[in-house]
């Protein structure tokens, strides 16, 4: 069974890119949605084919997602956490791949009350970015540090780390 059936990214650069074509190489009947502060990036996304819907902003994006994985800058965690709160399910699981874990907990902790916030950072890039950078085996043998907040649903941080494991992550 798959740890999660609908997953939404936010942000397509290097990290949201290469998520897509693993998830897409590793779990293939997973729904994937997408989006992008960058009309043309999400033009690009759907030349791609990266996702089985590019939508025009993060809202859209993760209506009915049960895993949420925010790929933007750390600044603009606020911002998309305000946007997508309206749409989430108590049932979904918000994460990030950001380095700095201390302030994003507390953003989206603050903005997403009642939602399972479960930071992680995968120990993986390169020096390129955007879509076209991307590629499926960025994380295959990285790690992936997932920082559960001290209350955390222990079902929902185990799924998130099957997640990981399933594309490769340590």
């Amino acid at each position: 069974m798959l740890p999660f059936a609908r997953v939404a990214i936010i942000g397509m650069g290097l990290i949201g890119s290469s998520l897509a074509r693993s998830i897409r190489e590793a779990m293939p009947t997973v729904q994937l949605s997408v989006s992008d502060a960058s009309a043309d990036v999400r033009a690009r996304v759907a030349e791609l084919g990266l996702a089985d819907d590019v939508a025009d902003n993060a809202g859209a994006a993760v209506v009915d997602a049960d895993l949420v994985i925010l790929c933007v800058p750390v600044g603009a965690m606020a911002a998309v956490a305000a946007e997508i709160a309206p749409e989430l399910s108590p049932d979904t699981v918000v994460s990030d791949v950001g380095s700095v874990k201390e302030s994003v907990a507390k953003v989206l902790g603050a903005a997403l009350p009642g939602v399972h916030v479960i930071p992680a950072h995968p120990v993986a890039g390169t020096e390129k970015s955007g879509p076209d950078a991307g590629f499926a085996s960025l994380f295959k043998g990285r790690w992936c540090i997932i920082t559960p907040p001290p209350r955390a649903d222990a079902t929902m941080v185990e799924r998130l780390s099957q997640f990981w494991q399933r594309l490769g992550s340590k």
